[in-house]
């Protein structure tokens, strides 16, 4: 268990272990510990969707800049 996966990896993991609850795969003794595991890829996932929507606006900030200057 990678504790600072990137958004791929944290991504799939979260998918397995949803899957794994879905299907009944967790016994009640392993639930807590892959819930926490799975808050925490959860908040991996938002910080880097918010990081890249935050990268994405800087760049069209910066093409708007460009095409309003002068010619």
């Amino acid at each position: 268990m990678d504790d600072n996966p990137n958004y791929t990896e944290a991504f799939n993991e979260l998918q397995e272990i949803v899957s794994e609850i879905e299907l009944g795969e967790i016994g009640v003794d392993d639930l807590s510990d892959k819930v926490k595991r799975a808050a925490l890829l959860i908040k991996v996932c938002k910080k880097k969707l918010r990081s890249t929507e935050e990268n994405v606006k800087d760049i069209l900030r910066e093409l708007e800049d460009v095409s309003e200057g002068p010619l």
